[in-house]
């Protein structure tokens, strides 16, 4: 509360606000983590898998205590002990077109930690309908990226990728790998990206991707302006 751009007001816009995070795994863990340490008042998150032995050199909410268990079981028993004053609302269930506008609309800000394509650009599209704002991440390897998507004010995730592209162009960690610091600094920056957002701070990465590359120690932003033929926002009023 001693920082001039947040003090007991920003506190208590942290308090009444309500984040949903999409995916327990390497991203979701920090950013569940960071999030409740910052006094998000309700968080909720979903996942429908459970712990494995592999996460966990990067998914660093769970244990092996929590092995064969939900994820969000395990992730929202972390919350509440670092955190007993924020409501989490844990949901074993996995998105899907049928259900996302239901588990989206009582909350402020949505944070993709999916690791699949399917699923982020479900959640753009949902975000996009429901003009909810949205922080999205992405890791592989040594490298991540992360942008935040305001309906209306900018860029979409179909502006940046216009389409799902197919599996064998899209490797996932489980194949290829990811160093487990890696989703650390890419959860912390969507995290604070989320906190911006609600306390109305600062500048967001509207309109640009944020890449990390750890090998070569640097970050590199990229402009992505807005498509007007977009599938998804082009014809956002």
């Amino acid at each position: 509360m001693i920082l001039t751009e947040i003090g007991a007001a920003g506190q208590r816009k942290l308090l009444r606000s309500r984040v949903f995070i999409v995916g327990a795994g390497g991203l979701g863990c920090p950013v569940g983590l960071y999030l409740a340490a910052a006094g998000v008042g309700n968080l909720g998150i979903i996942d429908n898998d459970v712990v494995e032995l592999s996460n966990l050199q990067r998914q660093i909410a769970h244990s092996t205590r929590t092995l064969g268990k939900p994820k969000t079981a395990s992730i929202k028993s972390v919350l509440n002990a670092l955190n007993p004053d924020v409501c989490v609302q844990a949901l074993e269930d996995r998105l899907s077109s049928e259900n996302i506008m239901g588990h989206i609309k009582d909350y402020d800000v949505v944070v993709d930690c999916s690791d699949n394509f399917l699923t982020r650009f479900l959640v753009n599209d949902a975000c996009v309908l429901a003009r909810k704002p949205l922080v999205s991440g992405g890791i592989l390897r040594f490298e991540g990226q992360v942008t935040t998507i305001l309906p209306g004010e900018g860029h979409c995730y179909r502006c940046l990728f216009e389409d799902i592209p197919p599996p064998e162009k899209t490797p996932s960690c489980r194949e290829m790998g990811v160093i487990g610091a890696i989703p650390g600094v890419i959860g912390s920056l969507q995290a604070m990206e989320a906190i911006k957002i609600i306390l109305g701070t600062g500048a967001v990465l509207k309109n640009a991707v944020l890449v990390y590359d750890a090998l070569k120690a640097a970050f590199r932003k990229v402009a992505v302006p807005r498509n007007p033929e977009c599938r998804a926002c082009a014809d956002y009023r």
